[in-house]
């Protein structure tokens, strides 16, 4: 059976994804924060393997990227989804936001793709999606911080996958635009105005199905009417 991990698939995005591959019988693994939103996902989806991980905590990272090895081997897929946003300015804002974007929605995909990679490599194939965004390559004066992690990530995206062409390795970045999930829902902006989480889930699902001789190194996808 081959296996998905994604991290920050308790809701959202990384909810999504799961959903997607679970309904195709894959061995879906996942991570997140929160213990009721990992309950709730695994009484929708039995099989699903739960694991409660701070993903801004070098340590948990690593730990848990060792219980993975140990207990399910080799991944097929593996998507750093785990993020966070923390609106504010560079110039005046508390350096703990900058640190916290920065542990949170790059670090994390640093040391867990670094530990989970390995056996990847030796069997010569699989793929490692990370979750960009559209702050990625666009700048917004209220989200520096968010911004510089994600342009960061995207950057670890490319030098990662010039590093695994050579190893049968494929690495896809996605910059998602405005994605309707519970972040959004209470910002009085109509649904109909986001990209549905499930077209995100279709994106990646595509992207890892295509033939091995073929990678997708970055998918741009935005809300039809522009960015919100």
């Amino acid at each position: 059976m081959k296996q998905i991990l994604i991290t920050g698939a308790s809701k959202g995005i990384g909810l999504a994804i799961a959903q997607r591959f679970y309904s195709a019988g894959w061995r879906v693994i996942v991570c997140a924060r929160g213990e009721a939103a990992l309950a709730a996902a695994k009484a929708e989806m039995p099989e699903l393997i739960t694991y409660v991980c701070d993903l801004s905590d070098k340590s948990a990272v690593k730990a848990f990227a060792a219980t993975v090895n140990a207990t399910h081997g080799r991944l097929d897929v593996l998507v750093n989804n785990g993020g966070v946003f923390l609106p504010g300015q560079l110039h005046s804002e508390d350096d703990a936001i900058l640190e916290q974007l920065i542990a949170t929605n790059l670090f994390s995909a640093y040391y867990l793709s670094k530990a989970l990679l390995p056996a990847m490599i030796e069997a010569g194939h699989g793929t490692v999606v990370n979750m960009c965004s559209i702050a990625s390559i666009t700048a917004y004066s209220a989200g520096g911080g968010y911004s510089t992690s994600k342009f960061a990530m995207y950057g670890f995206s490319k030098s990662l996958r010039e590093e695994m062409k050579p190893k049968g390795i494929r690495v896809v970045a996605l910059l998602p635009g405005a994605t309707f999930t519970d972040s959004w829902s209470s910002a009085g902006i109509p649904e109909e105005r986001f990209i549905p989480a499930s077209d995100i889930a279709e994106l990646v699902w595509t992207s890892v199905n295509l033939s091995p001789r073929t990678v997708v190194e970055d998918i741009v996808v935005r809300p039809q009417l522009g960015d919100i």
